[in-house]
């Protein structure tokens, strides 16, 4: 082991910080166990799909213009619709993100008079001028639809009086985020949201139900369509795109909201018929066969990180011991220089970009000045090594990606390593 304790040397990390992770793994590997386990059952189930599919050749090619009779796809959307149990999906490089591709599967299936219904809470921050909390050209507020929001209680558990009552004609679409954004809420497993939509579905069987899947995918081996969910979203630069897809996003789900996204992305009339896929196609595909494993090298670097700044007394959700829904890990620092310094380091981890400094700024879309550390192969890629978080009360900072585990573990290392060297820890903390 001297030779690899050699190396974290030479990369700026001190015998202290070493050991101290060294001794905190030693008591993870049966954890690392599990999520293997679920990452070679997800990791089955893609291939299954894939051969069911009959990916050929030929799908790793890319069409231009209007994209007609695009072989590669359209499979790669039945090979989405299977692996997240939908009956459809629209997997586009036109959709450029997560905040685009739940938009767009919102704006496709409300309707003028509908309302939105969020039975957990705040959604994320980017959301709130699309949907119109904050006002914004092209709300959904400005089109008269309009939102309603029911908070969890204050044990994270679901307000099912509240939600009943919140639940009314016009109430056309409930929205269902399953990471927990910029808040210290606990993340919503699958199981959890199924046991809502069910619920929901028994007082109004029409109504549709969207699961915000972001960061979520692959973290455990069932998906939100497995228990109900109308609409699954998310982003291919997390989870499903492997740390390869360059751009894009997905829904699956049920065809006629599928379809209805469809005809908003593209043109009334034109729909899935159009979009070409240019020369991505192969990116979007080997993403997704290596989403599983990538998946469990990021979970692997959210249960050290909690482990590891649990034991130093800082405030984490989700806990050392609780069970994963997604792969974001926050730590509570309880001031912006920790916030800041944990950032530091783990830009000064990336393999691009480690010599920038990241700052404090304004963001588009939220409401906060953010700092965000992505020293990313593809721009703003959460499924790589990547920590951000809004310079607020109470400055958590939220952490997340590694594309494989030894990287995951080495972005944490240069975290601990920079509060240390900012003088925000001290050295004798880090003893067992």
């Amino acid at each position: 082991m001297s030779d690899i304790w050699e190396l974290y040397e030479k990369m700026g990390i001190c015998r202290e910080v070493y050991g101290y992770g060294q001794g905190i793994l030693e008591e993870l590997e049966e954890r690392f166990q599990r999520i293997d386990h679920t990452a070679e059952h997800n990791q089955l189930k893609v291939v299954k799909a894939m051969q069911s599919c009959q990916v050929s050749e030929a799908c790793l090619l890319g069409t231009t213009g209007y994209g007609y009779g695009d072989l590669g796809r359209d499979t790669l959307e039945a090979v989405y619709a299977e692996v997240f149990h939908g009956e459809d999906a629209l997997v586009r490089p036109q959709i450029t993100c997560g905040t685009h591709a739940l938009a767009l599967a919102l704006m496709s299936n409300l309707r003028p008079g509908d309302e939105l219904l969020s039975p957990v809470g705040k959604p994320y921050d980017t959301l709130e001028e699309v949907i119109g909390i904050r006002p914004s050209r092209g709300s959904l507020a400005e089109y008269g639809i309009t939102y309603r929001q029911v908070d969890l209680l204050p044990d994270g558990g679901f307000d099912y009086d509240e939600i009943q009552k919140a639940i009314g004609e016009r109430t056309r679409l409930v929205t269902i985020q399953r990471s927990k954004g910029y808040q210290t809420r606990p993340t919503l497993s699958v199981a959890r949201i199924g046991e809502l939509i069910a619920f929901v579905k028994k007082i109004k069987p029409d109504i549709i139900c969207m699961v915000d899947n972001c960061y979520g995918e692959f973290v455990e081996t069932l998906e939100p369509g497995d228990v109900g969910a109308d609409m699954s979203v998310g982003s291919l630069i997390k989870n499903p795109g492997g740390g390869l897809a360059p751009i894009g996003g997905y829904i699956a789900g049920k065809r006629e909201c599928v379809e209805n996204a469809a005809f908003r992305l593209t043109s009334p009339g034109l729909g899935k018929e159009v979009g070409a896929s240019l020369g991505i196609l192969k990116d979007f595909y080997q993403g997704l066969f290596l989403a599983p494993t990538v998946t469990a090298a990021a979970l692997k670097g959210a249960v050290f990180a909690a482990n590891l700044y649990e034991r130093l007394g800082f405030s984490v959700i989700p806990d050392s011991q609780e069970s994963r829904h997604d792969i974001i890990q926050a730590v509570t620092f309880g001031s912006p220089q920790g916030v800041i310094a944990f950032c530091e380091g783990i830009q000064a981890a990336a393999p691009v970009d480690s010599h920038v400094v990241p700052q404090p700024a304004d963001m588009p879309g939220y409401d906060a000045q953010v700092i965000m550390a992505a020293g990313a192969f593809v721009s703003g890629s959460s499924i790589e090594l990547s920590a951000d978080g809004p310079i607020r009360p109470p400055y958590t900072v939220y952490f997340q990606g590694g594309l494989t585990w030894p990287h995951a573990k080495f972005g944490i290392l240069k975290s601990l390593q920079s509060l240390v060297d900012k003088g925000f820890l001290e050295k004798c903390r880090l003893k067992q």
